[in-house]
C-alpha cells in the first residue's frame, strides 16, 4: 500500500494512482475490517454525524435521444415516461419547488434535464435564470444537463452554479455494453470543462447493471484518478424500470452497496459519498450501515428524476433517529456569486456541438427499440 506522503498523493492525503487490484482487495476485505477502515477514514475527514440532503428536480422529463440501457427517459424505449410531458418547467415552478425543499431541510437542489448535451438557445437561457434564482434563495444549486462545452460551463458558473453532475456510470470497458450513443471520453471532457470554472464536480456511477467487480473497481480508479477528485460521488443501485433493456436485472444486495460505499470512502477520502438511487429498496438499518461506512449525502424527496425515492419527511425522521445532523448550505464550499445576465462576461456562442457518436450497437438496446417501434405501428 502506498505511503500517504509519497509523490503520488496530494498534501491533503488524497491519492490519484489507485490500481484496480488495490481497490478489489479493499472491496473484498472481511466486512468488519472494511467497515472499520472506512469509518476511520470518514472520521478523519468528515463529521461522522452529519449528512448533506439534496432534492432532485426533473426540469425536463423524457424524450432523450440517448440509449442508456438503464434509463426510462430514453425516447427509444417504451416506458411510463411519456414524451408528450417533456415541456420544460418554468422558473417560477422551480422557485416554488426549491422553497418547498428548503423548508423540508434540503441544502441543495439538483436540476436534471433529459438532454444529450446543452445547446445554446432559449432553453439554456431559462436554465441559467433558474440557477440565478436558486442561488439567490441561499441554496446550493446543481445541474445535470448532459455534455457541456467550456463556455457553457463558464456561463453556468457566472449564474451561480454550485455543482455540476456528470456520472461516469461504470468502467470505460463496460460503458460500451450500456450506452452506444456517446463515448466515455465525452464524459471526461465535460468534467474537464467544468473544472476550468469554480463549479464543484459531482460524478459517480451505478452498480447492478450486470458489470463485474473489476468494472466497479475500474470506475473507482477513473474517479479517484481525477485531480482534484470529485467533491461529490453518487453511488446508485440500479432501479430496474419496465421497458428498459435492464428491466430484468437482479436487485443489488445491501452488502454490495455497503462495500461500494466503504471502498469509495477509502479511495476518495475528502469527497462526499452520496447514497443515491436504490434507497427505496434499502432498509433503514442498511442505510445506517452505509452512513457508518462513509456515506454522508443523500437525495431525498418523492422522486429521483423518474424512479421512486423515500419521502423527505421519512428521511428526516430516520436521520433524527440516528442522531445525524443535516448539513446547512455552503458548509463545505463558499456560496458562488451570481452575475446577472446583463453583466455577464460570457455569452452565447450559438454552440450545438455534435460530441462523439460511436458506431457500435448494443443488441439488447436495439431489441427494446424494435419493441417500441412495433407497438407504435
Amino acid at each position: 500500500m502506498c505511503d500517504h506522503n509519497c509523490q503520488c498523493s496530494n498534501n491533503d492525503g488524497t491519492r490519484h494512482n489507485w490500481t484496480t487490484e488495490e481497490i478489489i482487495a479493499i472491496y473484498n476485505k472481511p466486512l468488519m475490517e472494511l467497515l472499520y477502515e472506512a469509518a476511520t477514514v470518514h472520521r478523519k475527514y468528515h463529521d461522522p454525524n452529519s449528512v448533506q440532503v439534496s432534492s432532485l428536480l426533473s426540469i425536463k422529463t423524457g424524450g432523450c435521444s440517448e440509449d442508456c440501457a438503464y434509463c426510462p427517459q430514453s425516447a427509444r424505449y417504451e416506458t411510463e415516461v411519456k414524451i408528450e410531458n417533456a415541456d420544460m418547467m418554468s422558473v417560477s415552478q422551480v422557485k416554488a419547488q426549491t422553497l418547498r425543499a428548503k423548508s423540508a431541510g434540503a441544502s441543495r437542489v439538483c436540476m436534471g434535464a433529459a438532454w444529450r448535451n446543452v445547446k445554446d438557445g432559449p432553453e439554456f437561457e431559462q436554465v441559467l435564470e433558474m440557477v440565478r434564482t436558486i442561488n439567490k434563495l441561499d441554496m446550493e444549486v446543481c445541474c445535470t444537463l448532459g455534455m457541456i462545452t467550456e463556455n457553457q460551463a463558464q456561463r453556468l458558473a457566472e449564474a451561480g452554479l454550485y455543482a455540476y453532475n456528470h456520472n461516469l456510470d461504470t468502467s470505460e470497458d463496460y460503458y460500451k455494453e450500456i450506452i452506444s450513443t456517446r463515448s466515455y471520453q465525452d464524459r471526461l471532457q465535460t468534467i474537464e470543462n467544468v473544472r476550468k470554472t469554480n463549479i464543484t464536480v459531482c460524478s459517480g456511477g451505478i452498480i447492478g447493471m450486470g458489470e463485474a467487480l473489476e468494472d466497479r473497481a475500474n470506475m473507482l480508479v477513473a474517479l479517484s484518478t481525477l485531480n482534484p477528485q470529485p467533491e461529490s460521488v453518487p453511488i446508485n443501485a440500479l432501479v430496474p424500470v419496465e421497458g428498459t433493456p435492464l428491466e430484468d436485472a437482479e436487485p443489488v444486495a445491501i452488502w454490495e452497496m455497503v462495500r461500494m460505499v466503504a471502498t469509495a470512502r477509502i479511495v476518495m477520502p475528502r469527497s462526499q459519498v452520496r447514497l443515491s438511487a436504490g434507497r427505496t429498496q434499502m432498509s433503514q438499518e442498511g442505510q445506517a450501515l452505509c452512513f457508518f461506512a462513509g456515506a454522508n449525502s443523500i437525495f431525498a424527496g418523492d422522486k429521483l428524476l423518474t424512479t421512486p425515492n423515500p419521502d423527505i419527511n421519512e428521511d428526516m425522521r430516520m436521520l433524527n433517529e440516528l442522531g445525524i445532523r443535516i448539513q446547512k448550505p455552503f458548509e463545505t464550499h463558499p456560496q458562488p456569486t451570481t452575475v446577472e445576465a446583463a453583466d455577464s462576461q460570457y455569452h452565447s456562442l450559438g454552440e450545438n456541438p455534435k460530441w462523439t457518436r460511436p458506431t457500435h450497437k448494443i443488441e439488447r438496446n436495439e431489441e427494446k427499440k424494435r419493441v417500441k417501434k412495433y407497438n407504435h405501428n
